[in-house]
């Protein structure tokens, strides 16, 4: 850990309290002068750092910089989150998670950006991922798993982001099959998953979750801003992405060890928007429609064809028809 980085833990440990430069010199080895050089780089860096006479440094509660000392500071967890990588910009989580999954990085590893310059969203789809409004994370999973239990990773993964939402927020989160999170009738977060499977060994190598959540946004481009929603927008307030980060991996390591039995499955159709509604299916370039009658055991979603017609469907683009 560098100098600037072992400053910044202790600001983050006591952010909103004044902080001596002396106590700081002594806590992380270094002199007076030497902190004040790290602080000066850490403003530089875009973070609010008060100097008072005879007070001492305090980093300001309005700094919302997703660093892994912030997101530690609220971590319950035993491997998840526990090796963290975080940038200042990215291409992809998701591809730089799976090369180092493809490298060997143990489960747990994660990692976060301010921003992706190329994020990705389901069928080939980017995701809006603008410098410091969300949280754009990746985390590695290395479960032992059989290839159909993998297969609920991504709605494993939904049921996480909602209740840790839900807790810091107390928004009323809904899911939308199979791996978007919805605050009413606009979209908040978006997953996707994607996975090695070990041919020889007949079960999942790796899986690579990556979650895009919007949290400071208070607007959106024009394609998608009567669809999209942020924390902000639905709270008033200004949420701390770190926190929210924290409790994503809190309870997504929560309900992975419990995938087996699919306890989580009963809360996963408790939050779906789609059951009970006539809905528009859009897959291999055919679209039909049908009424959306429940969600089965393996998180398939269940409908009905209008000539009676029921199916489970493992994948396909979903709209509710207003």
């Amino acid at each position: 850990m560098s100098l600037k980085d072992k400053v910044l833990s202790v600001l983050e440990e006591n952010k909103g309290k004044n902080v001596s430069g002396s106590d700081i010199a002594r806590s992380v080895g270094m002199t007076r002068s030497a902190v004040w050089k790290a602080v000066k780089q850490l403003r530089s860096e875009g973070y609010t750092i008060c100097a008072v006479t005879n007070k001492g440094y305090c980093l300001s509660e309005e700094n919302d910089f997703l660093n892994e000392h912030s997101i530690f500071q609220e971590l319950r967890t035993k491997e998840l989150g526990r090796k963290i990588d975080v940038f200042k910009t990215i291409d992809s989580t998701n591809n730089f998670a799976k090369s180092l999954a493809q490298l060997g990085a143990v489960h747990g590893t994660t990692v976060v950006s301010e921003v992706q310059t190329q994020g990705k969203g389901r069928m080939g789809r980017s995701f809006y991922s603008p410098i410091g409004m969300g949280i754009y994370m990746s985390v590695i999973l290395r479960p032992k798993l059989s290839v159909e239990h993998s297969l609920l990773i991504t709605s494993c993964a939904a049921v996480a982001v909602a209740e840790a939402v839900e807790k810091v927020t107390g928004l009323d989160c809904k899911i939308k099959w199979v791996n978007d999170i919805y605050v009413g009738d606009k979209k908040l977060c978006g997953i996707l998953t994607e996975a090695a499977v070990n041919v020889e060994q007949g079960g999942l190598e790796y899986a690579i979750v990556g979650i895009g959540l919007n949290v400071q946004n208070t607007s959106f481009p024009k394609n998608i801003s009567d669809i999209a929603t942020s924390l902000h927008m639905e709270t008033g307030n200004k949420i701390s992405r770190s926190l929210v980060a924290a409790e994503i991996l809190n309870s997504l390591e929560s309900h992975l060890e419990n995938i087996r039995d699919k306890s989580f499955i009963e809360d996963y159709r408790r939050r779906s928007n789609l059951i009970g509604k006539r809905i528009e299916i859009t897959h291999n370039d055919e679209v039909t429609q049908a009424e959306c009658i429940g969600i089965d055991e393996i998180c398939r979603l269940l409908v009905r064809y209008d000539n009676g017609e029921e199916k489970a469907l493992m994948s396909g683009t979903i709209r509710i028809v207003e």
